[in-house]
């Protein structure tokens, strides 16, 4: 359907180690400055521990398509009128062509500000019989992933998978005990039956670690809904791509821009809606690339001009005097926010006539992955004073 990642999420944390957790990363060559803004920003971090076994081809697909959508709900997320940094890892378990000493568990992306990162991973996934340990690959989590220190940040873990909850060599009541004491949450989504999912003990494991039991119709679909305003969203979708300007190590540069427009193709691929939350999520603060995209560096004070290797810029700009320089940079930036303006206003159009048409469907989509992870950690950020704008 579409090539990587999967949905969402982990949202991390707030200590100078974010560094060691994938965060944005500036390169040496351009003399970043360190953001004094972003070890007080507020963060919301979730892991997604995806089970790849042969059943599970149905819970794959609804994280690729639906990454977008979850992201999109917490744009607003705020404490104490500060946006918070939304971070996502990724794991997989199960898959029979992971080795056993791992566990048949990998871990494919650290806590990261980069979406497209995950879109891709989630798309590459295939699925094949194995072995789930479930309380395994939590305690993975926990152990190795860079989460946050400060108390009042939200961690939070969400394992979906179908098998009993209490296979492998690391007991469940101990991996999930482990992460309630280093105040991580564990929610549990059980591909099945309610029933089936507590006499698996997924319930007992949320309850462990002060998480949220849930089930999914992982092979659920949802009704494609073309709407008159995808024409010109995907339009402004590539006018949008122009506004990016790559800087840093040749290579490095071609594969974040393809990495770009291969996360555009495998959404626009998969559904109309999947196309348009993507396009959404690019016109939010939660698409940040300041790792590769002088303008996002600029932006975030990563970068400085006057002293950037002009080697790690494309060579068209090569040439260009500071002045030059910071002139198209900003006319960049100008053109990027006037884009985005124009992208929220069609999308809030669109999420209109969709649910209008949806409703004539009878078509709510509740029981579907994507529901069960905004519905959580919302509740779980209002438990540590976060608030979102319009509620």
């Amino acid at each position: 359907m579409v090539v990587r990642a999967l949905f969402i999420v982990t949202l991390l944390a707030w200590c100078p180690l974010a560094a060691a957790a994938d965060v944005v990363q500036t390169k040496t060559a351009t003399n970043s400055q360190p953001d004094p803004a972003a070890v007080l920003k507020p963060r919301i971090e979730i892991a997604l521990l995806l089970d790849t076994s042969s059943s599970m081809s149905g819970l794959i697909n609804q994280a690729r398509t639906k990454l977008w959508k979850i992201v999109n709900e917490f744009e607003s997320a705020e404490r104490n009128g500060q946006r918070a940094d939304v971070y996502v890892a990724l794991y997989e378990y199960g898959h029979s062509r992971l080795s056993g000493e791992s566990g048949y568990i990998r871990k494919i992306v650290p806590l990261t500000l980069d979406i497209d990162r995950i879109s891709e991973e989630l798309f590459a996934l295939s699925t094949n019989g194995g072995s789930e340990h479930c309380g395994q690959v939590i305690d993975h989590a926990v152990r190795e992933l860079a989460w946050s220190t400060k108390p009042s940040d939200l961690r939070c873990i969400f394992i979906a998978g179908n098998e009993p909850f209490t296979q492998g060599p690391v007991p469940y009541k101990d991996a999930c005990s482990a992460a309630a004491n280093s105040n991580i949450t564990v929610s549990t989504i059980h591909c099945g039956s309610y029933d089936q999912g507590v006499a698996g003990m997924w319930a007992d494991g949320a309850k462990l670690a002060d998480g949220r039991y849930m089930n999914i119709d992982h092979n659920q679909t949802e009704p494609h809904i073309p709407a008159p305003q995808d024409k010109e969203l995907a339009e402004l979708n590539t006018k949008l791509n122009a506004t990016y300007c790559a800087y840093g190590v040749a290579a490095e540069r071609e594969e974040a821009v393809a990495r770009q427009v291969a996360q555009d193709t495998n959404a626009a691929a998969a559904t109309p809606a999947a196309a348009a939350d993507r396009a959404v999520t690019k016109a939010s603060r939660l698409y940040r690339n300041a790792s590769w995209d002088l303008v996002d560096a600029v932006r975030e004070q990563k970068v400085n001009l006057g002293e950037m290797d002009k080697q790690h810029l494309p060579e068209s700009l090569r040439g260009l005097s500071v002045d030059e320089l910071e002139a198209h940079v900003d006319k960049l930036a100008e053109d990027r926010a006037e884009i985005q303006d124009r992208i929220k206003l069609l999308a809030a159009e669109r999420s209109k006539y969709v649910a209008a048409e949806r409703a004539k469907l009878a078509e709510t989509g509740s029981n579907a992955l994507d529901n069960a992870i905004v519905e959580t950690v919302r509740n779980q950020a209002a438990q540590q004073s976060f608030e979102f704008a319009g509620e």
